[in-house]
């Protein structure tokens, strides 16, 4: 880490930032006495709560823990987030292949529009998790909010727990892979892409969806719009077998049933049409 030394500090005992090792606007001067072989690993500004791969958003806030991310060029790079305390956008807008874990709750929009990071939240998530996700693998170690995955276009979300209503809503190409059940209309719109459900669906699955293929192992309370059980082909089994390979689910694909689109909603028909009397 680099250091300056200061006038009138004895040498062998350089003056530190513990933010970018040097004064910053982000970060007013705030100088400590360190002793090189007696500091710790990893470095913490008291002040700010940021430290070389750690941020702390008890001290921190979530502007400058973003702009951290967004500034990071190096693949590779491994940061954890401390004291996360439920707040919203954490770890947003993620563009290269770092590694992030984030240990608490998170709140709405965690980890959205990611492109290439891995992003781990140890606790539960609010709405939109992982929304507008491009690439990537986001994992929930709890439970998620409303709208998780919603119009992501690739990546995959893995969610340990249960997922609340409209999960997948509008999805584009993403996976999501839930580990236990989802509320009621999940899947609504969704374009294309995979979603899996190790437990049970909540009502008006699926509905008015189009390409997306959904997979559910339990029990499906009612079908949506346009959505109707289709047959599980060979091909299916394998894709949904590497797609829970891949969420580290331990589940056999040959337990669920697949469901889509039975394109009905695909064009106008003059004939659903009210036509009101002259």
């Amino acid at each position: 880490m680099r250091h300056s030394a200061r006038r009138g500090w004895p040498p062998s005992y350089p003056r530190f930032d513990l933010t970018r090792g040097e004064a910053s606007s982000a970060c007013p001067p705030h100088w400590v006495l360190c002793d090189l072989w007696a500091v710790a690993r990893r470095w913490r500004c008291v002040r700010c709560g940021i430290s070389d791969q750690s941020i702390d958003l008890g001290v921190a806030s979530v502007r400058e823990l973003n702009q951290r991310l967004h500034d990071l060029e190096e693949p590779g790079t491994t940061w954890r987030i401390e004291n996360p305390r439920g707040a919203h956008a954490i770890a947003c807008g993620m563009k290269v292949a770092a590694e992030i874990q984030i240990d608490g709750h998170a709140g709405y929009y965690c980890a959205g529009m990611n492109q290439l990071a891995n992003i781990t939240v140890h606790g539960n998530v609010g709405v939109g998790a992982a929304e507008n996700m491009m690439s990537g693998l986001v994992r929930v170690k709890g439970q998620a909010s409303q709208s998780a995955g919603a119009t992501a276009h690739g990546g995959l979300l893995v969610i340990e727990g249960d997922a609340a209503a409209r999960c997948g809503i509008s999805l584009k190409g993403g996976n999501i892979v839930v580990g236990g059940s989802v509320g009621h209309m999940t899947g609504f719109l969704s374009q294309l892409g995979n979603i899996v459900v190790c437990g049970d669906a909540g009502e008006a699955l699926g509905d008015s969806l189009y390409e997306t293929r959904i997979y559910v192992r339990g029990n499906v309370a009612g079908l949506g719009a346009d959505c109707i059980e289709k047959e599980m082909r060979p091909e299916h089994s394998e894709a949904l077998a590497k797609l829970l390979e891949d969420a580290g689910m331990n589940v056999d694909a040959g337990a669920f049933r697949r469901y889509g689109s039975a394109r009905e909603l695909y064009s106008f028909k003059i004939d659903d049409a009210e036509i009101a009397a002259p």
